[in-house]
């Protein structure tokens, strides 16, 4: 059944009781609409007024029960001044093997991102990951994944490092806890490569490294891993992650925050030049 909205069909893929199965895709797109819906201070109905289009509906796609609207998603994202993040989750965010469902919509945002921010304080991120290190990661969290999830995983983590070489530059900066590094995940074979990667990735001239200290009692990430990206429209987003799940955070004040926080981080952390060094001391004589 199609429906119009401005003289264009929404046209919507469901079952006999006119919803439509839950799938990753339209998971992420109906959380995208209700984020900038949200943001621009509008109800479900008058979003709808301003598309022509049914209250249902719009709760509906956002209650993840219809398909997103696919090619004719470009009204509501001029209404609601997305900058592209809902024609990206209506065209891109299709199933990917190896990406977490909740992560899919920020990896498809790295590609065409122009700086990326990143604090973990859980393990290395994976864009700087090795595939030892990798796999051992993906083992040590329950449930055992079968051996197709892990080298589905490895490849889609491997394939996102190219972002860091790539010909269009992104400029990085990375804010890495001290304590993941002692924590010698994989051991110490492991550990001594990946020390080798972090050594390499810092003396790329697009990537900025730093370390917090393992005694730091001045510390403004304790609320958790956090990611910030600047889009090519120099619009800023976040993105936060935690147990089986991950927030898309788009609202210029709640960004703001981020913003401060690893600001203040940066400057809490040990320098590039220093943190290269003591990743020098860590992994010791080759």
């Amino acid at each position: 059944m199609a429906q119009s909205v401005g003289g264009t069909d929404w046209r919507d893929d469901t079952d006999s009781s006119g919803e439509a199965e839950p799938s990753d895709s339209l998971k992420s797109f109906g959380a995208v609409l209700n984020v900038f819906r949200e943001r621009a201070a509008l109800t479900q109905e008058q979003l709808a007024a301003l598309l022509s289009y049914s209250a249902h509906f719009v709760g509906s796609v956002e209650q993840r029960r219809r398909l997103p609207p696919g090619e004719c998603v470009e009204r509501p994202e001029e209404v609601l001044d997305a900058f592209g993040v809902l024609r990206a989750a209506a065209r891109h965010v299709a199933r990917k093997p190896g990406l977490a469902s909740w992560f899919r919509l920020w990896a498809h945002l790295e590609v065409t991102a122009v700086n990326l921010c990143t604090y973990e304080c859980r393990m290395v991120p994976g864009l700087l990951q090795t595939e030892a290190y990798a796999r051992a990661v993906m083992l040590n969290v329950p449930p055992p994944p079968t051996e197709e999830q892990v080298a589905e995983r490895i490849a889609a983590r491997l394939e996102r490092q190219e972002l860091l070489t790539r010909k269009a530059p992104i400029a990085f900066s990375f804010i890495i806890e001290e304590s993941v590094l002692l924590r010698d995940t994989g051991g110490e074979d492991v550990t001594r490569e990946l020390l080798d990667r972090l050594i390499a990735s810092a003396e790329l001239w697009n990537v900025e490294l730093q370390i917090m200290p393992l005694r730091q009692p001045q510390h403004a990430g304790a609320d958790g891993p956090m990611q910030l990206l600047e889009t090519q429209d120099h619009q800023w987003m976040g993105y936060s992650e935690g147990q089986q799940t991950g927030q898309l955070i788009s609202d210029p004040k709640d960004v703001s925050v981020l913003q401060m926080r690893y600001a203040k981080m940066r400057s809490q952390a040990l320098s590039p030049a220093d943190s290269a060094e003591l990743l020098r001391r860590m992994r010791g004589a080759p």
